[in-house]
């Protein structure tokens, strides 16, 4: 073991980042030396530094490095970046951040155009998309100069030919000045009715105009003629230039005539079957551009129409007993009686189940046929009555929003549809999953040209492809809104995306990319990181994971503890080797964990259920028509692959169910059959995601827990405050009256910048403080409110001692593992698993109305927690069942999984291939599953 590590001033900058004396946040003068083009795994407790000294202190530096780079004119505007609290820094690489915020807003930003595989697409598709008619089915082409040219260059030399052009005419002028005009223009003879006529001849002789003049269609100008001669230079070029006259003329069209033989039509127009054509363009598969966008959604993919859901509510009932919801009434079953009468006479059945249909059945009922009229024409005769307000709200009724029917949802105009690769059309691949695009590509034979001209777009395509499958993110489609992602989901892609983009020599810093990832998919994650660190860049990655860590070419533990008590090296090295690693005295948590010296226990025993709760019919997304239990009064996890279902299941199906059924919620939510079992035993749903805690910058852990309220009284009640008059509101911050007005209460100024992200630096009026300088005269045990905002969770217990009342509402942020939480720190400033603790902790303190009959669902709490901080999560959450209340979560961390009372498991894999219950019991039953089953391949190791 190593209890020294050498001076940095003697290391070599081009072999390691070193960084002397860090002091951002809790960081305590922290010395440390990071190897180069090596995958390092900073690790430690929540809350002991990691982030301070891979984002605040090496990202920031090398932003900063960056930006003095730049012009003196750009510098103006980025001036004020300040240097991280540090003595130096040295062997800074250019650092690439990519963290867990999903920062695209847009609702256009695709999966496809963030990780850059749709621009290669559409890039694609315009070089060899070949075009087919939907009415033949035919290719259609179009023929150039050339195209002609040859065809006359092979016949037999000597071949006698006519050129000609149709003579187009669109007014009601006579036939004698369209001849007088091609005179004009040069040309001498017609082609009529298979015979030359003279031009001339025919302006003075009135009796042969007359007739030619009863048949105009068939007239051609004769634009050259001539005998083939495919060695003589000299004929190539005459008839190159005739060839354009003819097109021309003809306005696209010619006419290849052999005298005596057969006549040809060429085209340089691109039409087949009577279609004219959009010829394939990179704008054509732009739905970002008018030009490309479909035109009835705009280029967003959906529009407000009739809802499929809305109009069978419940498909366990047949067309007989009422599964179309609008033909129930009276009135309108004169709709569905045409239908009932006749279906025997197409073989159509009344009495199966509307989930048990074909796919062909569904669609008669909307389109109806010779004996009944469907749907569409019923929803047609509302809208065309929709003068009457009756009808106006059975319309309402049956309204959603849905997907555009014209572009599938693809965003694209219609045409983009017509042109394929391979038998698909760029349609088709951004509505797959990206793993069955992957296949496509993998499996596509192209001609030799098209292969020479594509080759180096389909290796940028097929790449991106492999690293996205790589990071566990082939269940997504090219087509999926980038807002709908998680965090984890995004960060993953950009980290794909900077795979694909092969930089060198880089610093790249990640943020815990393993969230939402199942332990099967983290083994892929790591070899992504691996080939990132291949290629030459130093890839830096905060992280909990076991995987991770154990992955890592050296580790980077952080600690001992959090907050105050954390900041400090406490061991360095290989995590394969950590006896001949560097170690600041003997506690590190994480190396404990690792050699199984600490561990989380198992349960003793596993809770029944006291009820349950029947969800049927459940269908989103990938889940179909999944009928699932769940236990009341126990701890539930739902888990299965990245993909497979469990956050639509229970955040988009379960939780608005539950929250309609007890009138809480009222927006739009997956849709199911029916909620049975023992809801009424529920007073309340809740669902603590990780959201931020609030909409304010100015929102923090204390106001959100309501200690802040008694904080404020306990102030005004000082002596001084008393004899100023001071109020409990004197000391908010988000009011007049106290607080700093010229950073409004926040502490902080911000500064917008115009090409990278908003700068925040701290208020010159109040120093950060927040407030005026007379409140701050107000103390406290000789501490004022900014001094007390400033403090821990676990300082302010302490402080906070004789108070009871606000003791007490702060200890659950301490329980939840947040007491190194500073209790003024910005909601902003939380992390997703921090704020989705702190609204834990709201609900562990007294007072909560819905103690025992509360369903909770939490969404991935391990989120940014330690080993040592998901023991302490644990304890809070079974508090909460045994005080009565039924827990439920989504998660993938083995830890929980084996702490719960009951599972779920989804799959058997993402995306299609998932959404069907693979196993519903406890973890000790999950064991006599094969190791097909992914969670029960991993449980295995943590029950063994």
């Amino acid at each position: 073991m190593l209890s020294t590590v050498p001076p940095l001033e003697s290391l070599d900058p081009r072999r390691y980042i070193l960084i002397k004396g860090a002091r951002a946040n809790n960081l305590k003068n922290l010395d440390v030396a990071i190897p180069r083009n090596r995958l390092v795994v900073i690790t430690g407790l929540s809350g002991s530094g990691k982030s301070s000294l891979a984002f605040d202190t090496l990202f920031a530096e090398g932003q900063r490095m960056y930006v003095e780079s730049l012009s003196s004119y750009a510098r103006q505007f980025l001036g004020r970046m300040e240097k991280p609290e540090v003595d130096w820094i040295r062997g800074v690489s250019p650092a690439i951040a990519i963290e867990q915020k999903v920062t695209a807003r847009n609702p256009r930003s695709t999966v496809g155009t963030t990780t850059e595989i749709y621009d290669y697409l559409k890039l694609l598709f315009a070089r060899i998309g070949r075009t087919y008619s939907p009415v033949s089915g035919q290719q259609v082409r179009k023929d150039t100069v050339s195209d002609v040219v040859d065809a006359v260059l092979s016949l037999p030399e000597g071949t006698r030919v006519l050129l000609t052009a149709p003579l187009l005419r669109r007014t009601k002028r006579p036939l004698s000045d369209d001849l007088n005009v091609l005179v004009q223009k040069g040309f001498t003879r017609i082609v009529w009715q298979g015979s030359l006529q003279d031009i001339e001849q025919l302006l003075t002789d009135e009796a042969a105009g007359a007739a030619i003049e009863k048949n105009p269609e068939e007239i051609e100008i004769l634009i050259d003629r001539l005998a083939v001669r495919p060695d003589d230079e000299e004929t190539r070029f005459r008839l190159g230039d005739s060839v354009q006259t003819a097109f021309f003329e003809g306005e696209g069209t010619c006419f290849l005539q052999v005298v005596g033989g057969e006549k040809r039509s060429f085209s340089d127009r691109f039409e087949l079957d009577g279609v004219l054509f959009e010829e394939p363009s990179v704008n054509l598969f732009s739905f970002n551009n008018p030009y490309g966008a479909c035109k009835r959604c705009d280029g967003f993919g959906s529009i407000l129409g009739i809802d499929p859901d809305l109009v069978f509510p419940d498909r366990s009932l047949s067309v007989f007993e009422g599964a179309v919801a609008p033909w129930r009434t009276e009135k309108m079953s004169e709709w569905l009686t045409p239908l009932l009468r006749n279906g025997i006479r197409f073989d159509f059945p009344i009495h199966r189940p509307y989930r048990d249909l074909s796919e062909e059945q569904k669609t008669l009922l909307w389109r109806g046929n010779q004996h009944f009229k469907g749907l569409d024409a019923f929803f047609r005769m509302l809208e065309g009555e929709a003068y009457k307000i009756q009808y106006r709200v059975l319309l309402s009724r049956y309204r959603g929003r849905t997907t555009c029917p014209e572009c599938r949802g693809s965003r694209l105009r219609k045409d983009a549809d017509y042109v394929k690769i391979g038998g698909l059309s760029i349609m088709d691949l951004v509505l797959m999953p990206l793993d069955e695009v992957a296949d496509f590509f993998r499996e596509l034979q192209l001609p030799e040209y098209d292969t020479q001209v594509a080759h180096r777009i389909l290796t940028e395509i097929s790449s991106r492809l492999d690293f996205m499958e790589r990071v566990g993110l082939g269940y997504l489609s090219l087509n999926r809104l980038t807002s709908t992602l998680s965090g984890g989901e995004f960060q993953r892609i950009k980290l794909a995306t900077s795979l694909g983009s092969a930089l060198v020599g880089s610093m790249y810093i990640l943020d815990e990319p393993s969230i939402g990832l199942h332990p099967r998919d983290t083994q892929r994650l790591v070899s992504v990181l691996k080939s990132l660190r291949d290629m030459g860049n130093t890839v830096i990655v905060v992280e909990h994971e076991e995987e991770v860590m154990k992955a890592a070419d050296q580790l980077i533990d952080i600690g001992p503890e959090a907050g105050t008590g954390g900041g400090q090296l406490v061991f360095q090295g290989s995590p394969g080797r950590p006896e001949e690693a560097y170690r600041n005295g003997e506690i590190s948590h994480t190396v404990d964990f690792l050699t199984g010296a600490e561990t989380i226990p198992v349960p003793h025993f596993r809770r029944k259920p006291s009820g349950w709760i029947e969800l049927k019919g459940a269908r989103q997304h990938n889940v179909h028509d999944l009928d699932v239990r769940f236990p009341l009064g126990v701890l539930t996890v739902v888990t299965g692959v990245s993909g497979s279902g469990k956050s639509t299941l229970v955040r988009q199906v379960l939780y608005p169910a539950l929250g309609r059924s007890l009138g809480t919620f009222n927006e739009e939510a997956g849709h199911y059959t029916e909620l049975a079992g023992d809801v009424r035993r529920l007073a309340a749903v809740e669902m603590i995601d990780q959201n931020p805690i609030g909409k304010s910058s100015r929102s923090n852990p204390v106001t959100y827990i309501k200690a802040y309220d008694l904080i404020r009284q306990l102030m005004s009640e000082q002596p001084l405050a008393k004899a100023r008059g001071y109020k409990p509101s004197h000391f908010s911050f988000n009011v007049d009256g106290g607080r700093c007005e010229t950073c409004q209460g926040e502490g902080q100024i911000k500064i917008e910048m115009q090409f990278m992200a908003d700068l925040f630096l701290t208020c010159e009026s109040c120093g950060g403080k927040r407030f005026k300088q007379e409140i701050l005269e107000v103390t406290f045990q000789d501490r004022n409110v900014a001094d007390i905002l400033d403090m821990t969770v676990s300082e302010a217990i302490a402080f906070f001692e004789k108070e009871p009342r606000i003791r007490e509402k702060l200890l659950p942020l301490e329980e939840v593992g947040l007491g190194y939480v500073t209790l003024g720190q910005s909601s902003n400033s939380l992390s997703g698993g921090e704020a989705q603790r702190v609204k834990l902790a709201s609900f562990l303190g007294k007072g909560n109305p819905g103690a025992g009959r509360t369903l909770f669902i939490f969404d991935e709490p391990t989120t940014g927690l330690h080993f040592h901080d998901i023991r302490k999560l644990l304890a809070s959450i079974n508090a909460l069942v045994e005080q009565g209340d039924s827990v439920i979560i989504i998660e993938h961390n083995m830890e929980i999984i084996k702490s719960a009372d009951y599972l779920l498991d989804l799959g058997p894999e993402g995306g299609k291939q998932g959404g069907q219950l693979t196993f519903a019991g406890t973890p000790e039953e999950m064991l006599a599953l094969p190791d097909t089953n992914h969670t029960a391949r991993f449980l295995r190791e943590k029950l063994s």
